[in-house]
């Protein structure tokens, strides 16, 4: 891992989400070096699902060597950013850096998305850092070493970034956008850069959104804490970049990235927004054992919207829709995987579940089918399911049948695309954890 320099000792950090996560270890990154922290972030006791607050993130802190100034600071909120600026700068004399972590998170489709979300994401990473930068400003201006580093993506308007969950990408995108900007507005005063991660980063919330055995996937929070320890100690000219955490250390002589891992040796997810070159990430998808949709592009979503009408109608093979599934008519891959499914659904399952699951399916055995386990006794079939999909899954039809059989991982369908997942997502890890019963009969 990269050593630390000692180049932040005595400078004053003011890091938004630093409660826990990738805040807190960028914090204690600095801290090592004698740094100050000022800890703004919301959670000031503890929280029932997640871990830590802002007294037990200055204890390690100051554990590691640093000085903190615990905050309660909700990025939403003007009057509590400029509460916690002035009481930073009444104790330690000033802000160095600021580092723009806080964040929200809904991978939700437009329609799926409520208004409350939308606002709540656009106003948490948009405009709670276009904020809290604007009030640092001042003083970073000020300061010898004044940075700005904003935890976003480069803006890629590859579409499939967009489609799946749009209102996340905007807010995350007018993030970097405040890079673009405010690297110029301030070029020789304030260098401002952005930070993303190569690959999946192991955090509560990527344990929410990943369910379980993500982790094994994904790199601990000390490669971004790396990283951007060696973008803040380089000078102002160093701006307007948005760097990626593993070429940024590769230039630093960092070679054994298995020190990152959480499980050495596994297979990593690569991270959102990343996909510059589709075919490469194709072949990254390939060799983790899933297979590309990319190539398939707009043809695949042509055959999609061509088959929906037809299958609303008659389901696939021309069967009426919302027929329940017959074993002795099942052909063909799909079929006989639902056949399997419904082989295994038992009263216990139906219980624990309560939901009702859509699946639209592109390819060569395109068609609507739906897995009921909401009704007693539970059942499968073709065409539209008996009621209101809770949840309502598209993929390809090759997808979904390894998908089933544990060849492709739900979450690194999902998270490269293959996977589009509608309604309610705690249902969706619900099914997740059911397709283990499921890879043991397939």
């Amino acid at each position: 891992m990269l050593a630390n320099t000692g180049k932040l000792a005595g400078c004053t950090l003011f890091i938004t989400g630093a409660s826990r996560g990738i805040g807190k270890a960028i914090a204690l990154k600095a801290a090592k070096d004698g740094a100050n922290i000022v800890i703004a972030a919301k959670t000031g006791v503890p929280h029932h699902t997640l871990p830590g607050t802002i007294y037990t993130a200055a204890e390690e802190i100051e554990a590691a060597g640093g000085k903190a100034l615990p905050c309660i600071v909700n990025v939403r909120e003007e009057d509590q950013i400029i509460a916690a600026v002035d009481q930073a700068v009444q104790k330690f004399g000033g802000i160095d850096i600021l580092v723009n972590n806080a964040s929200a998170i809904s991978l939700t489709g437009t329609l799926e998305t409520p208004t409350k979300k939308v606002d709540l994401m656009m106003s948490a990473n948009t405009r709670g850092t276009y904020l809290t930068s604007k009030i640092c400003l001042p003083y970073l201006r000020k300061s010898k070493i004044g940075h700005i580093l904003n935890i976003s993506p480069p803006i890629n308007l590859n579409p499939i970034w967009f489609k799946n969950h749009c209102a996340y990408t905007i807010s995350k995108y007018g993030m970097s956008m405040c890079v673009l900007g405010m690297a110029e507005e301030f070029k020789g005063e304030v260098a401002v850069n952005a930070l993303w991660p190569q690959t999946a980063i192991y955090t509560s919330a990527m344990d929410m959104l990943g369910g379980a055995g993500v982790e094994k996937q994904c790199r601990k929070t000390d490669i971004l804490a790396d990283a951007a320890y060696c973008i803040l100690t380089k000078p102002k000219s160093f701006t307007g970049n948005f760097i990626i955490d593993e070429n940024l250390l590769r230039e630093e002589g960092i070679t054994n990235f298995d020190a990152y891992a959480v499980a050495p040796g596994h297979p990593l997810l690569p991270d959102f927004f990343l996909d510059m070159d589709p075919d490469t990430l194709t072949t990254t998808m390939e060799a983790q054992g899933a297979s590309p949709t990319f190539r398939e592009g707009k043809k695949r979503d042509a055959v999609k919207n061509e088959v929906a009408d037809k299958t609303k109608a008659e389901g696939p093979d021309g069967a009426k829709a919302g027929v329940p599934f017959s074993a002795e008519s099942a052909t063909g891959p799909v079929a006989q995987t639902f056949k399997i499914i419904k082989a295994a659904i038992t009263e216990d399952v139906v219980k624990s579940t309560q939901g009702l699951y859509r699946f639209e399916l592109s390819g060569e055995e395109a068609g609507t089918w739906y897995i009921d386990l909401k009704s007693k006794g539970g059942s499968v079939g073709s065409g539209d399911p008996p009621g209101k999909a809770d949840v309502v899954m598209s993929m390809s039809s090759a997808d979904f049948v390894k998908m089933f059989s544990g060849k492709l991982k739900p979450t690194m369908a999902f998270m490269s695309g293959k996977l589009m997942i509608k309604g309610d997502m705690a249902l969706a890890i619900k099914l997740e954890k059911l397709m283990g019963q499921f890879n043991a009969k397939l």
